[in-house]
């Protein structure tokens, strides 16, 4: 039997359903805040269901993919795995910092065997020469340390941290970012934390590129609810 904080969800799902026409093929733009509480309601019982964002971008023929990393305001993932390429102090920096591998050409050896996994790569500009004989490793994963990327550095406890709890995003060849931004037993504040977040960060690739009126919409959707379309996206 449904519980009664359960029927009140279904039925303000069905009335919401009823009244807007909400449908993915048809769907009435919301406020964030509305939009958020109609997934929750559809996705009463499955707390663990991912809440996404879809994000079209206006691109040109000359825009570069849309990517980014950054640390989100609620943490949606586990915690990355990080492999540090240091010696002497930086090493031992790395360590303290948390990283999960930390060595010198041992570890180089070890990465081009296959025997580590892990999810972001650190160098210091020490070490980066010799780490770049395992480019073709690393460099097809996306784990090849660039100083663009600021994985190239001497301040390796400040990026060791951030890149432990970094959130990486990559939009498609058609401008289209798809990304989860929490899960349904989120607070409603951190699920729109995580997107505004997400939106600030795209704003920012938007302006670096001289893209204008970047963002064009926004939709949110969850595991088994509809596809709604946020109310003022673009400007959120």
């Amino acid at each position: 039997m449904f519980s009664r904080t359960s029927a009140r969800c279904f039925t303000q799902v069905r009335s919401y359903a009823t009244k807007k026409k909400l449908v993915r093929h048809n769907p009435d733009a919301v406020e964030l805040s509305q939009a958020v509480q109609i997934l929750k309601a559809f996705e009463v019982g499955n707390p663990s269901h991912q809440i996404e964002a879809h994000v079209q971008c206006k691109i040109e023929k000359s825009t570069p993919l849309i990517r980014g990393s950054i640390v989100l305001p609620k943490n949606i993932k586990q915690e990355a795995t990080i492999l540090v390429f240091a010696t002497g102090k930086k090493a031992d920096e790395a360590r303290a910092a948390g990283a999960h591998f930390v060595g010198g050409e041992e570890l180089i050896e070890q990465v081009q065997n296959g025997e580590l996994k892990f999810d972001k790569c650190i160098a210091t500009p020490q070490m980066f020469p010799k780490v770049t004989k395992i480019a073709r490793i690393l460099g097809p994963k996306g784990l090849m340390p660039t100083v663009k990327k600021g994985t190239v550095t001497d301040d390796i406890t400040n990026t060791v941290t951030t890149s432990k709890g970094a959130f990486d995003f990559k939009g498609d060849k058609f401008g289209v970012l798809h990304t989860g931004i929490g899960k349904v037993n989120f607070e409603e504040k951190d699920i729109e934390a995580n997107l505004k977040a997400i939106l600030e960060e795209l704003k920012v690739f938007g302006k670096t590129n001289n893209l204008k009126a970047f963002i064009q919409n926004v939709v949110i959707s969850s595991t088994r609810g509809p596809g709604i379309v946020i109310a003022g996206g673009s400007s959120l």
